[in-house]
Formats: structure tokens, C-alpha cells, sequence
């Protein structure tokens, strides 16, 4: 009996895809990719207009003193543009983003050299607002549900070492019955910037 073990196994044939078969399922991933792209961008909420926009402001140090200034209206629909005109600001600290839209949410952009911090007063403002959709998307959450209760999120400290702490922010967010321009002029006394603050949104509607 031989030592060899020589057996020829049948021919099943190849049954693994061909490059035809390869390139019809990258067609396939590569159009399901771009429906779903689309989805996401038919979801994206259309941009604030002038008579949405409550305030957008940025706060800051100055050789130790507060100033505050009315910034471009665009800047309101648009977090990296923020952020990006933020760093150029000359503040001793860095510069404070304050944005109000339709009397119903408010967020805060700080911006110290590289490190940025943001704060959303209601997620489900999402759904209707591009910058709130913006901040959603840098903190890696998802967009939530029509019927998701309201509650803030993002850098609840964010304005910890300028006298506001993070329980006290989180309560002024909360009052969801309250004018968000208001609860931002509430933030802006807390900080002790209250007179610049009123100053630069009352020029910035004269």
C-alpha cells in the first residue's frame, strides 16, 4: 500500500465572485452610501433667517475688561464658521459664542486656542435649527425623536471658572417657558459682562 495520499477531489468550480460580481456590490454599497447621504442632508433643518435670529454675540476679556460685540448673522447657522471667527478674537481667556434662536433655544460656543467647548439648551432644537444640528453632530450624538422630551446637553462647565457652575446653567436651560434671549442675558449678568451684553444686542437692532 502507498505511503501517498492521492486523491483528486472533484471540481466544484469557483464560486467565489468574479470582478463583475465585485464591482455590481461596490455599485450597490456605493449608491446605497449616497441615498443615505442625501437622506441626511434632505433631513437637515434650513437655515435661521434674519427674523429667527434673537442674538448672536461673543463675550470676552479684553485687558481684564468685558466686552461684548454683535457678530454676523450667518454665524448663527454655522458652528465651524463660529468657532473659526471666535480664534481670531484677541481675548484674554478666549471668546464666549452666545446665540439665540426664535426665543425658544440658546447655545454657547467657547473657543481658548484649540479647545472648544459647546452647550445646547434643548437637543430637540436639532430638528429645527442648523447650529443646534451642528452641535449634536460635534458631540457625536444622534438627532433625537419628534416625541423626545426637551433637556440640554454638551459642556455643562463651561462657564464654571467664569462664575456660572454647571448645576446653575443646567437650571437656567431648563426654564423652557422663558425667552432664550432673556435666560442668555440672565448667563451674561452671572458672568458679570450684563451691561455689554445689553448694550450690544440693543445696537446690534437699532
Amino acid at each position: 500500500m502507498s505511503g501517498d495520499f492521492d486523491m483528486e477531489l472533484p471540481n466544484r468550480g469557483d464560486d467565489r465572485p468574479g470582478l463583475d460580481d465585485l464591482d455590481e456590490l461596490d455599485d450597490l454599497a456605493g449608491g446605497e452610501d449616497a441615498e443615505a447621504e442625501e437622506a441626511d442632508e434632505d433631513d437637515y433643518p434650513d437655515d435661521a433667517g434674519e427674523e429667527d435670529i434673537d442674538l448672536i454675540v461673543a463675550a470676552y476679556r479684553e485687558d481684564g475688561q468685558p466686552t461684548v460685540i454683535a457678530l454676523d448673522l450667518d454665524l448663527a447657522n454655522d458652528l465651524d464658521a463660529l468657532i473659526d471667527h471666535l480664534r481670531r478674537i484677541p481675548g484674554d481667556g478666549g471668546a464666549l459664542g452666545m446665540v439665540s434662536l426664535a426665543s425658544e433655544m440658546f447655545a454657547l460656543v467657547r473657543v481658548r486656542g484649540k479647545h472648544v467647548q459647546v452647550f445646547l439648551s434643548d437637543v430637540v432644537a436639532g430638528a429645527d435649527w442648523p447650529i443646534a444640528r451642528d452641535i449634536i453632530d460635534y458631540l457625536g450624538l444622534e438627532v433625537p425623536d419628534d416625541d423626545e422630551d426637551s433637556y440640554p446637553i454638551g459642556d455643562l462647565d463651561i462657564l464654571a471658572d467664569a462664575g456660572l457652575p454647571d448645576f446653575e446653567l443646567e437650571a437656567i436651560a431648563g426654564e423652557y417657558e422663558e425667552d432664550t434671549s432673556t435666560l442668555l442675558e440672565r448667563v451674561a449678568t452671572r458672568m458679570k459682562f450684563g451691561p455689554e451684553f445689553a448694550r450690544a444686542v440693543a445696537a446690534a437692532f437699532d
